[in-house]
């Protein structure tokens, strides 16, 4: 996947400051990491009559199947017919959008700190993808890109030119250029048209996504004749997301026609006194969800085993019905850090007799882990090898055998929903691994049944119906004939 930006200049004014909007230096080759592979920058010639910076997509395939299947939601959008031989890794498309909108951050805010005078200047520009999917065709493609300020060149790309006869395919060689365009207006026009071209997003259109369309799209897309049909395609075709884009779009249409801010055209409600309520984080959810949890089984002796830093144990400290709480790491410094949290040393007496928190490591058996209601097991297991899992296992489920055991742990087939985590990479570096839905119930099962627990699974967070929650809760219980059911 290829795409390459240049432009003419002068002595005066040398085609080379093409590397201060870029943030790029002509002289180096850098390599970036991208949601589905690797990006990489390069200046082909570099002079200061002409320079040309090159962006090459190298995907990786196999992480468009692991990480997503099927059409829209987070998959490939050929993967369902064909999931290793598609045009992702070849075609420029939503993966070519993400990635200018990384590696080329700054050039496409109108950022250049070393040059501040540079971004608001108009240059020459061409722009050039070799193979762009044009679902429909070069008609398409100019009715896009010539209202602002391009001349088109679209090249229909034949199917095969051995076999002329079996015509064009959908795909198109295109040439953009321009001499009163800046390149940060270049580059935001290419962040939204490549995909609404592909008409395939790689990943799950969210909300968020109307706010991205805005910010890129702003100074032409309310005024531009294909308006509806970008919004509409950018968004995937989500109907409700699509209005609200296009009420916005409107209201900026008119503030504009009427020489006004947005805020006085749009004062038909009084503005809130609250704030827009933010989404509640990942980590909080987990949380509440391992309380309530808890709170169904009526412990009331409750041992948090990989406590790190505290947050656990501090919201445990809140309810009073968790009379005695225990916090295990093996790591002193998490320790001492969860101590300040809990302010230790300031506590009232009787505070302070309902917590301990002591070093040790669930690889061993440990007599003070014996006799407690529940265990919680949350975000652990993932941050141990894979051979050292049977020691944990026994240490908690054979040995100290809590009446309820609760586990949380990543959804790996949920990655595909994070835009910005690299192709391959778990959530974070410590990880050794991080199971599918399938492998997180089949270990669970096999636990379950060789220690006598029976075991129920949770979704923590929103339960997508593709790939499920972004993390998921084993529930155990001890000594009862209920039989295991899944979520």
């Amino acid at each position: 996947m290829f795409l390459t930006i240049s432009t003419t200049g002068s002595a005066e004014r040398p085609a080379t400051d093409l590397g201060f909007l870029l943030h790029k230096h002509p002289e180096k080759a850098q390599a970036f990491s991208t949601s589905y592979g690797t990006a990489h920058v390069l200046y082909p010639e570099a002079d200061a009559e002409r320079c040309t910076a090159a962006l090459l997509l190298e995907v990786d395939a196999v992480a468009l199947v692991r990480r997503g299947k099927g059409k829209g939601r987070g998959g490939a959008p050929d993967a369902a017919l064909a999931q290793y031989v598609n045009d992702r890794p070849y075609a420029a498309s939503s993966l070519l959008a993400v990635a200018l909108s990384g590696v080329f951050s700054s050039a496409m805010r109108g950022v250049c700190a070393a040059r501040p005078e540079l971004p608001a200047q108009p240059r020459p520009l061409r722009v050039e993808v070799p193979v762009l999917p044009a679902r429909g065709g070069p008609a398409l493609v100019r009715r896009l890109f010539e209202p602002l300020g391009w001349t088109v060149t679209a090249e229909p790309v034949a199917l095969d030119a051995e076999f002329p006869e079996w015509g064009d395919s959908r795909y198109v060689r295109l040439v953009l250029e321009a001499e009163t365009l800046t390149l940060a207006e270049a580059l935001r026009h290419l962040y939204v048209l490549l995909p609404v071209l592909d008409d395939a997003k790689h990943y799950w259109v969210s909300p968020d996504e109307v706010d991205k369309l805005l910010r890129a799209g702003e100074g032409w897309l309310s005024g531009h004749p294909e308006q509806k049909l970008i919004t509409s395609r950018y968004l995937s075709r989500r109907w409700s997301l699509t209005r609200q884009a296009m009420e916005r779009l409107e209201l900026v249409r008119l503030a504009e026609a009427d020489d006004s801010d947005v805020e006085e055209i749009d004062n038909a409600v009084e503005a809130e006194t609250e704030s827009e309520e933010k989404p509640t984080p990942l980590a909080v959810r987990r949380r509440e969800a391992i309380l309530a949890a808890l709170r169904a089984s009526g412990a009331a002796r409750v041992l948090d085993l990989g406590c790190g830093q505290g947050q656990l144990v501090q919201a445990l400290l809140k309810d009073p019905s968790f009379t005695e709480i225990v916090g295990v790491d093996v790591s002193m410094r998490a320790l001492t850090i969860a101590s300040r949290r809990l302010k230790l040393d300031r506590m009232g007496e009787r505070q302070a007799a309902r917590v301990q928190l002591f070093q040790g490591s669930l690889a061993y058996t440990d007599k003070r882990l014996g006799g407690y209601d529940a265990a919680v097991l949350s975000e652990v297991i993932e941050h141990l090898d894979l051979p050292r899992l049977p020691a944990l296992e026994y240490a908690v489920f054979g040995a100290a055998r809590p009446r309820t055991v609760l586990v949380t742990t990543p959804n790996v087939e949920y990655n595909v929903r994070w835009e910005t985590l690299p192709a391959g990479h778990v959530r974070h570096r410590d990880h050794r691994f991080e199971w599918t839905r399938e492998e997180f119930r089949a270990w669970a099962a096999t636990v379950a049944g060789r220690h006598g627990y029976t075991v129920e699974f949770v979704p923590v967070g929103p339960d997508d119906p593709e790939v499920g929650p972004p993390t998921q809760m084993a529930v155990f219980t001890a000594g009862t004939v209920k039989e295991a059911k899944a979520a």
